[in-house]
């Protein structure tokens, strides 16, 4: 039988001509691992072998609490996606309407309303009130535009700008 493992030569020199005899029948014999008090402590370890009712415990506590955290996080990220997507909706809705305004010179103080996708609008148009400005100079009348746009779950998206009128000519 042939051995797998590297030649193992002696510690101590052997007398001239044994050596070669030693080493035949280490090659020869089948490489047999030894351990410590191998007939008694191998059939003491063999009766041991297993877990104990603590460690069985103590490993599912483990993988419970981690599967809960897991579970949480999931949830977590999950609603904040459906967060983001319900935002981009509203966001969406918001520029279709402001786009549909009407043209700076048909648009007059007042209230615009309605609704599109299930989504709820309002549109204030009002003057523009600041100290730095005469509104009375200029070809321009400067005017509030507020639009206020409701989602259906809830969440409001309002939007204030300053759209410039020309002042109709007298």
């Amino acid at each position: 039988m042939e051995r797998n493992g590297p030649d193992i030569s002696p510690l101590v020199p052997a007398k001239a001509g044994t050596q070669s005899r030693m080493l035949k029948v280490l090659r020869s014999a089948p490489w047999i691992p030894a351990f410590a008090g191998m007939s008694g402590a191998r059939a003491k370890h063999e009766r041991e072998a297993g877990f104990t009712l603590v460690e069985v415990l103590v490993a599912l506590s483990v993988v419970a609490v981690s599967l809960a955290a897991i579970g949480s996080l999931i949830a977590v990220t999950t609603r904040a996606a459906r967060s983001v997507g319900g935002h981009l909706d509203l966001i969406e809705t918001t520029r279709t309407i402001f786009t549909g305004l009407p043209d700076r010179g048909q648009l007059v103080p007042g209230n615009l309303a309605g609704e599109i996708g299930g989504h709820r609008w309002r549109v204030d148009v009002l003057p523009f009130y600041a100290d730095f400005v005469d509104p009375q100079a200029g070809n321009w009348i400067p005017q509030t535009i507020v639009l206020r746009v409701q989602s259906p779950a809830g969440p409001i998206l309002q939007i204030n700008t300053v759209r410039l009128r020309p002042r109709p000519t007298q």
